[in-house]
């Protein structure tokens, strides 16, 4: 069986707002395993960013906040340990690749100074030499041409796709155990999408680390992942082996947000199925489930009582009721 390298247990994370706080995660509980890829999917607003920014705890201050369970990096809690601890393992043990690249490279500073300084800050006990090639080798590696130059250059100076790439780059530079990707292909091209999803893989077998892969689109869970967590308003509503969710799923939200993916053999012109309603807001969560307003299979129970995660099959859990009849 392979190693646990990343568990969150029970994460709960609010908010100060002028309307006061809001519990944005409420008992979110996953695993990773090392080598393997873990998909976060659901709807804009449902979490899954601000999963990612507990794990690294680089919640915006002071608003955010992590108010309860544990996020376990082999075995020992991360978000008790201090801040000083906590940046030797961000960025090194654990990394992330943004989901705005241009935002989070420095537009005042070139590639090659922003490579470098993850490994000074790292390993201080490298040379500048060591450094610098260090860098060109692991552009090289994520399939940027001439790295040299690009070492040299701004960010405003290379494309979308290259951008994305030297972020890439930026995060693996210290072989981190754990990846974290907030939508690594938003806004690329479909050719573009593919060779970055293709040398994630790639960088996923040489290192042997593990991925947790963040988007909204079911199409890169089904490439990329082997397990997926589906999270609605806050919560996981099911979680387990991408084929068996795919092929079975045991939630409403799950089955409606499969349904909604336009298919080959559907007749032309046919209208696309979508999921009625919206997303609740955060100030305004349901007592019962919160996709309770939106499912055509609830009932009062739903409304009433907040559903548990039961296991429906091997490593698979819903949150559904009704899972017998889906």
């Amino acid at each position: 069986m392979s190693e646990v390298l990343l568990e969150v247990k029970n994460l709960e994370t609010c908010f100060d707002t002028d309307a006061g706080r809001a519990q944005v995660l409420d008992k979110v509980s996953f695993k990773i395993k090392k080598g393997t890829t873990v998909g976060i999917v659901g709807e804009s607003g449902c979490g899954k960013s601000v999963t990612s920014l507990s794990v690294m705890r680089l919640l915006p201050k002071p608003a955010g906040h992590i108010t309860g369970g544990e996020v376990l990096y082999k075995g020992k809690d991360i978000t008790k340990i201090p801040a000083k601890e906590m940046r030797k393992i961000r960025g090194n043990k654990i990394a992330m690749i943004f989901q705005e690249p241009m935002t989070a490279l420095n537009p005042l500073h070139r590639v090659g100074k922003q490579l470098g300084e993850v490994l000074e800050l790292h390993h201080p006990e490298m040379s500048v030499n060591e450094r610098f090639k260090i860098c060109v080798d692991m552009i090289r590696s994520v399939g940027i041409p001439e790295p040299e130059r690009r070492m040299v250059e701004f960010p405003h100076q290379l494309s979308g796709g290259i951008r994305q790439r030297v972020m890439i780059a930026m995060a693996l530079l210290c072989k981190p155990d754990i990846l974290i990707a907030d939508e690594p292909t938003t806004a690329l091209d479909v050719t573009i999408q593919a060779q970055i999803l293709k040398l994630m893989k790639n960088m996923q077998l040489d290192l042997g680390m593990a991925i947790m892969f963040i988007t909204h689109d079911l199409g890169v869970i089904a490439e990329l992942c082997d397990e997926v967590v589906v999270m609605y308003a806050g919560r996981v509503v099911e979680r387990g082996p991408v084929r068996e969710i795919f092929k079975n799923p045991k939630h409403a939200y799950t089955k409606g947000l499969l349904s909604s993916i336009p298919r080959l053999e559907t007749e032309s012109k046919t209208k696309l199925e979508i999921i009625e309603g919206m997303v609740p807001s955060i100030f305004d969560f349901p007592v019962g489930c919160r996709f309770a307003n939106r499912c055509p299979y609830a009932e009062d129970k739903c409304r009433a009582e907040r559903p548990e995660l039961v296991q429906v099959g091997s490593e698979h859990f819903s949150s559904c009721i009704k899972h017998s009849i889906l």
